[in-house]
């Protein structure tokens, strides 16, 4: 049996998955103990199959056997902490495809509105723009029938599918309805955007991290060079809103700006289960400034990444606190058609040591958006220590902080912060940080 580990929030990247390996059997106790230990599990779990028998026998309606022992499942790491939990296997798969970063699909990001699926955005050279969906087009029917009544995964999942089959979509655009084929192709989800601020500023926008982040950025970053030559000032990394990913793509975007040092450790239940990640002469900008936006949406590998360059003094980090979660859950596979597990096995460590589970990163310097008045309610993120069941923080507890980033990044006042800094329009004495090599754990 292999193992997949991974850092993930618990919402759009909640299937996150990283590092093959391998499980090895572990004996938790010995003699005596592990006898009374085993005869107190094994009766309990006679009371499962006692309750389980009542069930089939005895229920109103002759129930799924299946149904059964994945919700018994479910509810067995459901009770552990708010990020465990049981895949079956098309949630299994699906998970696979989200971290791989590549699926067969039309290529469009999507919402739910009234019941039916609007496009929030085709995405560049994929079927759905070449055959010219437009933003805020609404889906009503997909092959015919209505998507109404669908849940936002279900319709997903119909128009995913293998490469090179058909789907037809009426749209309803102007209140027009519009009837459109598109042919599905292999779809790369985009989680590195790049562009220059000016002439001088190079800004990196990270979304999540997928099996594609580390490579997208690192050319991102030598484009950026290219086109800025002598004028570049330095790099903003925006991670705001990023629920997270998989880990090994968190400590290789780390040390894309480290020349040496700790960049994370992981810690779980055992003593030899305690691994370390150090970053290997790598950093590509030849140590130009940095400036790091994070918000209350940052989680996860995000925070690993943010914590890294902080504890080193690599970058000034703007914005509000992070989410706040500082676990690892590692991705169980249970065999051909029984999907996985998802179970926490560690807490990760920034390299000073901190961990930032309940507490999430402070930014050293705050910088809180002005938030339309109906959308407060909605941005403002309570935090990992909201979260029912969570692990508990080494110290005091933390909530959570805003998530609002404006479409306009004219009014985007971190962003603008972060340009005028880099510009030498504003002073602050966290900018630039004095580099730490090697910080100490």
């Amino acid at each position: 049996m292999m193992r997949r580990t991974s850092l993930s929030l618990l919402s759009a990247a909640a299937g996150a998955a990283l590092t093959l390996i391998t499980i090895q059997p572990r004996l938790v106790f010995d003699g005596a103990s592990a006898r009374a230990a085993a005869g107190d599990a094994y009766r309990q779990l006679s009371l499962l199959g006692a309750v389980f028998e009542r069930v089939r026998a005895d229920y109103v309606d002759p129930p799924d056997d299946n149904k059964l022992v994945e919700s018994a499942i479910f509810g067995m790491l459901i009770g552990l902490d708010p990020h465990s939990s049981y895949m079956d296997g098309k949630s299994f798969q699906d998970m696979r495809l989200q971290t791989s970063g590549r699926f067969g699909g039309l290529g469009m990001e999507v919402s739910m509105e009234k019941g039916l699926v609007k496009v929030v955005a085709p995405i560049d050279e994929t079927p759905a723009a070449k055959a010219g969906v437009m933003a805020n087009d609404i889906i009503s029917h997909l092959d015919g029938e209505p998507v109404l009544g669908l849940t936002l995964d279900q319709a997903v999942d119909k128009m995913r599918g293998p490469v090179n089959t058909s789907i037809k979509l009426r749209i309803v655009r102007n209140d027009k309805p519009i009837e459109v084929s598109i042919t599905r192709d292999i779809i790369r989800v985009r989680s590195v955007r790049a562009s220059l601020q000016g002439e001088d500023v190079g800004y990196v926008r990270i979304t999540q991290f997928n099996e594609q982040t580390t490579d997208n950025l690192r050319r991102a970053v030598n484009e950026l060079t290219a086109q800025a030559g002598d004028k570049l000032k330095g790099f903003i990394i925006d991670l705001r809103n990023n629920p997270g990913g998989l880990l090994d793509q968190a400590i290789t975007v780390s040390e894309s700006f480290l020349d040496r040092g700790e960049i994370v450790s992981t810690r779980g239940r055992n003593a030899d289960a305690t691994q370390r990640f150090y970053a290997r002469n790598n950093d590509m900008t030849k140590a130009k400034p940095m400036i790091v936006l994070i918000n209350g949406g940052s989680a996860s590998a995000s925070e690993i990444v943010a914590g890294a360059w902080q504890d080193h003094k690599r970058a000034t980090i703007i914005g509000s606190r992070s989410f706040g979660k500082g676990s690892v859950q590692t991705i169980i596979p249970l065999g051909p058609g029984n999907g996985a597990l998802r179970l926490t096995t560690a807490r990760y460590f920034t390299p000073s040591g901190r961990s930032i589970q309940a507490k999430g990163i402070t930014p050293d310097i705050e910088v809180l958006q002005d938030v339309p008045e109906e959308l407060k309610a909605r941005t403002n993120l309570r935090g990992e220590s909201s979260l029912l069941g969570h692990l508990k923080a080494d110290g005091q507890e933390e909530t959570g902080s805003q998530s609002y980033v404006p479409v306009d990044p004219r009014n985007d006042k971190a962003l603008n912060t972060a340009v005028d800094l880099m510009r030498g329009i504003k002073i602050n004495p966290t900018f630039p940080p004095v580099p730490v090599r090697g910080a100490a754990n």
